[in-house]
């Protein structure tokens, strides 16, 4: 693992290494190493077809940004049996530290097993880790707001109360896109709840408002929704 180590850092690049610690003000300056993601992204192919691959994934915790982020996209296509994949994932959680390798986190197994997904986002929501909490609510929003979508998972994610802001916004986020995705539910819902506090339900239609995807009479519907 040493060999990866000092090839990740003598792909550095300062400049960009300030650029990431700006955007993720919650870890530690010196985690990070400062590699531009299509870099990291070829290094990444190179270690999926590598021997060390299985050895990587069990050597948590990483000590960098950028090693989490490998172990992100070496999840991607890691097994296509569900079981395998989600071991690995609940093994990676404890150790996700901030919101990019959080939401970059996205086997493509999960696709082809929504019924066994579904039961591990809420044993995923119920978590006390702030990243496992939105792990669950930002893999909702990726695999289930299609022909997936269940009227009871806005409910689900409503119910999620938190003063963590990254669990918010991912709250908030999850509603933006199910606007775009499901918005007759999602309009019917707002008008009808009140498990949403005032910031997250501003911050969702903000957010939707925002999107190219609704209509101008959408979103002026949506800016009615708005509570004062």
């Amino acid at each position: 693992m040493e060999k990866l180590r000092d090839k990740l850092l003598s792909l550095q690049d300062l400049e960009y290494k300030d650029f990431v610690a700006k955007l993720i003000p919650t870890i530690d300056p010196s985690t990070i190493i400062g590699i531009r993601t299509p870099v990291l992204k070829t290094v990444g192919k190179e270690l999926a077809k590598s021997e060390l691959k299985e050895l990587f994934l069990r050597s948590l915790p990483h000590a960098y940004y950028e090693e989490n982020n490998l172990h992100a996209m070496l999840l991607q296509n890691i097994s296509t049996d569900m079981d395998e994949v989600v071991k690995h994932v609940e093994a990676f959680l404890p150790y996700i530290n901030n919101w990019a390798t959080c939401d970059s986190t996205k086997p493509k197994a999960f696709g082809k097993h929504i019924e066994q997904l579904r039961q591990c986002i809420e044993r995923w929501i119920s978590s006390s880790h702030t990243y496992t909490v939105r792990y669950g609510i930002v893999t909702l929003m990726n695999f289930c707001l299609d022909e997936e979508f269940q009227l009871s998972d806005l409910k689900m994610i409503g119910s999620i109360k938190s003063d963590e802001y990254y669990i918010n916004m991912a709250i908030a986020w999850y509603y933006s896109f199910a606007f775009i995705k499901q918005y007759d539910s999602t309009v019917a819902f707002f008008q009808s709840t009140d498990l949403l506090d005032k910031w997250v339900h501003n911050k969702a239609i903000q957010k939707g408002i925002e999107s190219l995807r609704l209509t101008a009479d959408q979103k002026d519907f949506l800016r009615s929704l708005k509570k004062k």
